[in-house]
């Protein structure tokens, strides 16, 4: 599960981009100014911040100085109302890994976000396997046994976890955004449903007390 962090103050803009990056999968925040940005990058673990550039409270140029001096992972998309080169050098001379000028179409943003979650701090291998079941990162596709399975997006989210155990305030926090209620039975729904589609032998085991956890260890 991809997770993106949008600072934007324009609402409207925010609004759409989360929308936008909904629709493909992803769990997304938005911060409308710096100091709410660096509050959730404190906090929460993401992929990549799209971060306009032009902040109230703290500037963009601050949230991304900050992140690269803490030795963040997260992939910085910066935007800026300016297309003029020097601002664009001035971003990435910053530590941003790809910059944006306004206006700009949907389409070329997701395609520079997908292309920066591809690069990882770690290197990773793009198909994950266990336990029989196939999940292609960059496709999102899963496979059982070379049987198509039809994944959403948050059950596609608990399978990439692995072989970790994972409480369901943890299931939460990695694969819902931070608006999900701490109280809905949406993880025990989404295990039940998970187990229903992989079928047996069971992959999904329930640890009374302490949470869920994929049977078998990525190979």
């Amino acid at each position: 599960m991809v997770r993106v962090l949008v600072v934007e103050d324009e609402s409207a803009l925010a609004e759409d981009i989360a929308e936008g990056l909904r629709d493909e999968g992803m769990a997304v925040d938005i911060a409308a100014d710096g100091a709410v940005a660096l509050d959730k990058l404190e906090i929460n673990r993401y992929d990549v911040v799209v971060l306009d550039r032009d902040l109230p409270r703290v500037h963009g140029d601050e949230v991304c100085r900050q992140l690269v001096a803490a030795g963040s992972p997260v992939r910085v998309l910066m935007l800026t109302a300016s297309g003029e080169l020097q601002h664009r050098i001035d971003g990435l001379s910053l530590g941003a890994d790809d910059y944006l000028p306004k206006p700009f179409a949907f389409v070329e943003l997701l395609a520079r976000l997908r292309s920066l979650q591809r690069r990882p701090p770690t290197p990773s291998r793009p198909v994950l396997s266990m336990a029989g079941v196939a999940l292609d990162r960059n496709r999102r596709t899963a496979s059982r046994n070379g049987r198509p399975l039809r994944l959403t997006r948050n059950e596609f989210g608990v399978l990439e976890a692995g072989g970790e155990m994972l409480s369901a305030e943890a299931i939460l926090e990695r694969v819902w955004d931070e608006h999900a209620d701490p109280f809905t039975p949406a993880v025990r729904i989404t295990m039940t449903r998970l187990r229903r589609k992989l079928g047996d032998p069971p992959v999904v085991e329930t640890l009374v007390g302490e949470g869920y956890r994929i049977v078998g260890q990525p190979e």
